[in-house]
């Protein structure tokens, strides 16, 4: 499979994401939205978007991996929080923690604000398209 990074120089430099990604090849993989929920459904952390946050990308990450993949395969990613000034108070703990899981490869991303999730103590969601070798 084979990932081009898209971004044109008319567009403002990205930062922690890409304009586009171009594949050929391989299998797309569509990932559901995960919460921060452990493996007894529950939400861990509540009141921490940080580990909020490394809960949810490990749930991501166990999907692609049981599809055969790797966290550098997701080419997008939807983030949906419940309070955007607090995610953007936590950038830099962000990044550290986005760096664990992908390196310095940054798929296309959205962040939405919403005024709520299925379980109440969720702070954050994320969903995502894979596109795995073949």
């Amino acid at each position: 499979m084979e990932k081009h990074l898209i971004n044109p120089a008319s567009l403002a430099a990205p930062r922690g994401f890409n304009h586009g990604i171009l594949t050929s090849g391989g299998q797309m993989l569509f990932l559901a939205g995960q919460d921060a929920s452990g493996p007894d459904g529950q939400i861990v952390a509540p009141g921490d978007l940080l580990a909020q946050v490394e809960q949810v990308l490990h749930n991501l990450q166990a999907v692609v991996e049981a599809a055969g993949g790797t966290m550098r395969d997701i080419v997008k990613l939807t983030i949906f929080v419940a309070d955007r000034n607090a995610y953007r108070a936590q950038l830099k703990e962000l990044g550290e923690i986005h760096r664990r899981y992908f390196g310095r490869y940054y798929p296309v991303m959205a962040l939405f604000e919403v005024a709520g999730f299925f379980q109440e103590e969720a702070l954050i969601e994320m969903e995502g398209i894979a596109v795995l070798d073949t």
